[in-house]
């Protein structure tokens, strides 16, 4: 009773230890057995023998190359405790030479590679509301696997569950996804999680002509711009540089359908007719979760 007892235990022990990785395999001696006589570990784990006897127990290993014991020799008096771990994977016996009674073996394997799951997005970079894909592998190959989306935007502190999905032949896995501002992104399935990945996002920034020397400006993004300064450029072709105009102030505008938010302003400029013209956002005024945004070219 008090044996199967104790097997029940230490098989629990093992199985325990053995899902956080490296792990220790109890094996107690006993006047007559080892107990467990049958053990498993990896080349990663400790085996821990302990002297549960009342007189002193040798463990000898066969074959012993790849073994390292301590203390060594490999004597326990009563109530000690020894360590053993191998450099290898194969099959052990071990015994007491001093008792016929005590024999037991031991099977060593490699650990399991861990279970990863990669993550990469295309673009990294890109414009407000435009399209970024996600793609990765979980490394089991398994298909039919779940995949959660994490997204962490910027401004908030928790990840929240931006979609769900599963993986298919070979472990992959794509989804395509819109992204409002910088967000960092992870995928995790099951308890394996993968790296986070950031992805930057411009505002999208539209510069139209109105009329002669009348223009418009809008500005796409997920939050308000209105009272931020936007610069107005123009091509000077001799030089191939861009040069600025003059600076405008977004205004809020009332045509918004969340969660885009657009901000604009109508001016005026006097820029020569067929100038090329842009705008920019710049990074001064777009603040922490965007990066600058530049508008489309347009002749004067």
């Amino acid at each position: 009773m008090w044996k199967l007892a104790l097997g029940a235990a230490l098989a629990l022990s093992m199985t325990a230890a053995s899902t956080a990785g490296a792990a220790t395999v109890d094996i107690s001696i006993t006047k007559t057995a080892y107990a467990p006589s049958t053990a498993s570990a990896s080349t990663a784990d400790t085996v821990k023998f302990t002297n549960n006897d009342t007189t002193a127990h040798q463990v000898a290993f066969k074959p012993a190359n790849g073994v390292t014991c301590s203390p060594a020799p490999f004597v326990l008096q009563p109530a000690q405790s020894g360590t053993c771990t191998f450099s290898g994977a194969g099959t052990f016996s071990y015994s007491d030479p001093a008792s016929t009674a005590l024999q037991g073996s031991l099977t060593v394997t490699e650990p399991a590679p861990p279970v990863t799951l990669t993550l990469f997005a295309q673009p990294d970079v890109t414009a407000y509301s435009t399209k970024v894909t996600l793609t990765g592998e979980l490394s089991t190959k398994k298909a039919g696997a779940d995949v959660v989306v994490l997204a962490t935007p910027c401004g908030r502190s928790e990840a929240t569950k931006a979609s769900t999905m599963q993986t298919t032949s070979g472990g992959e896995y794509t989804i395509a996804l819109r992204t409002a501002k910088n967000t960092v992104y992870t995928v995790q399935s099951g308890t394996t999680k993968s790296d986070p990945v950031s992805v930057k996002v411009r505002p999208r920034v539209r510069l139209g002509r109105v009329a002669a020397h009348r223009y418009s400006l809008r500005v796409f993004a997920g939050q308000r711009f209105a009272g931020r300064f936007a610069t107005v450029q123009r091509l000077d072709a001799g030089r191939n540089r861009w040069v600025v105009v003059k600076r405008v102030r977004l205004h809020a505008n009332s045509t918004n359908i969340l969660p885009t938010v657009i901000s604009s302003v109508a001016f005026r400029s006097t820029i020569a007719p067929r100038a090329r013209m842009r705008a920019i956002l710049p990074a001064s005024q777009v603040g922490a979760c965007y990066l600058a945004g530049t508008s489309n070219v347009i002749r004067s």
